[in-house]
């Protein structure tokens, strides 16, 4: 999988973007969850009020989408907006970051994706997720199927990237 580096038997060398397709498939959705964390997480982590005719343009946006499908995310409880401010204002900066060690190889990422990954799943998709299905009248989703079709992803991929950086040294294998 890796090969050896010339002259230093203990270094690996990192494989080149080419030969890590399932890190290509990380660079688009993680480059589209910059641009859905500015469009939507930004929204709920100031606490813009989703009203059809803001002038805010993300806020209608927002609006269409949360009167449909997303009572939680309209109604913006505050422990909602904590964990959508940190999406768009903490999670996004890491995205970048992220984008960059995926093209440079830089294999230090590893740790910072698994506490990303972690974190993601625990402290944003159990709530939000539990809330959606089980939560109480007003607040679950009356569209099971699109919210997972929305928001799917954004606990899925972290899932992936965790299993992705199990082990050290990413990029010197394919996955």
């Amino acid at each position: 999988m890796s090969t050896i580096a010339a002259g230093d038997p203990t270094r690996t060398t990192n494989l080149p973007l080419r030969e890590r397709p399932m890190d290509i498939v990380f660079l688009v959705v993680f480059s589209l969850f910059i641009v859905t964390c500015i469009i939507s997480d930004s929204v709920e982590g100031l606490g813009l009020d989703q009203v059809p005719n803001s002038p805010n343009l993300l806020v209608q946006w927002n609006y269409t989408y949360s009167s449909n499908f997303d009572p939680l995310y309209q109604s913006h409880p505050l422990w909602l907006r904590f964990i959508s401010g940190t999406s768009a204002f903490v999670y996004v900066a890491f995205y970048v970051v992220l984008i960059i060690a995926i093209v440079r190889r830089w294999n230090w990422i590893q740790l910072p994706s698994v506490i990303y990954a972690t974190m993601i799943i625990s402290l944003t998709g159990i709530p939000i997720f539990g809330v959606e299905f089980f939560g109480p009248e007003g607040q679950r989703t009356p569209h099971p199927l699109i919210f997972l079709l929305y928001n799917g992803p954004y606990v899925l991929f972290p899932l992936l990237l965790l299993i992705r950086m199990r082990k050290p040294l990413p990029f010197t294998r394919k996955w």
